[in-house]
């Protein structure tokens, strides 16, 4: 019954988009197994990034509203796996440690450990608040997750911030999908747009951080030789 009912949604979107790829294939892992799958998929994308949740989302909205299953099965399957994902990382972040981490900025260019001591800071201040309203973020709901761990942060505190962020942010995809029915995809020019827009700001800030450090290391060096 799902797999009629969602091969007959991907068709009709393919008029509009390519559903194909990763984003197949996670369609595919969703008629196959139901809410299971959804869960898998979305626990999938804070794993690795660039799977497109935006597409198993509204899938799943669009499941309920045909009756395959709940509207509330379907918000707590795909805040299940989003939940799973984000403390896999979680974990992964405590295992690796301080120390580790530590070592990372030490030896890498243009990094030094006052970049982690101040990153330590920041996080002790608005650790909280990026966690949760990281959860709502492409690209950073998967990485806040890390940092959550190296820190140390109390599992118990992630894992409420994370529910929580994690239900808002699928809900609205959800719902849209519910609610748009076979009109799903419309949703994904606007996810598109906004991710494209994350990833930008990203590229901008990694810029001026390398120019503005090549800058301080060439003032460093001309303090000590002027002649240089």
């Amino acid at each position: 019954m799902i797999a009629t009912q969602l091969s007959a949604a991907a068709s009709d979107a393919t008029a509009s988009q390519d559903v194909d790829g990763l984003a197949g294939f996670m369609v595919d892992l969703m008629e196959r197994l139901g809410l299971v799958g959804a869960a898998i998929a979305v626990g999938m994308d804070n794993l690795f990034p660039p799977i497109p949740s935006e597409i198993v989302l509204p899938m799943a909205g669009f499941a309920a509203s045909q009756g395959t299953f709940s509207l509330a099965g379907a918000l707590f399957a795909t805040t299940a796996g989003s939940v799973i994902g984000a403390c896999i990382l979680y974990w992964l972040g405590r295992l690796f440690g301080r120390e580790r981490t530590a070592w990372i900025f030490v030896h890498t260019p243009l990094l030094k450990l006052s970049d982690l001591e101040k990153t330590e800071y920041w996080f002790a201040k608005h650790g909280t608040k990026a966690v949760f309203f990281g959860r709502m973020v492409p690209i950073f709901r998967s990485l806040i997750s890390i940092p959550a761990g190296v820190e140390q942060m109390r599992f118990g505190v992630f894992f409420v911030l994370t529910t929580i962020g994690s239900l808002i942010w699928n809900s609205i995809f959800v719902i849209a999908g519910y609610q748009l029915g076979e009109q799903w995809h419309r949703i994904e020019p606007y996810s598109d747009w906004f991710q494209r827009l994350v990833i930008l700001a990203v590229v901008v800030v990694m810029m001026w951080f390398v120019i503005s450090r090549l800058l301080e290391i060439r003032r460093d060096r001309r303090e000590i030789d002027p002649a240089s």
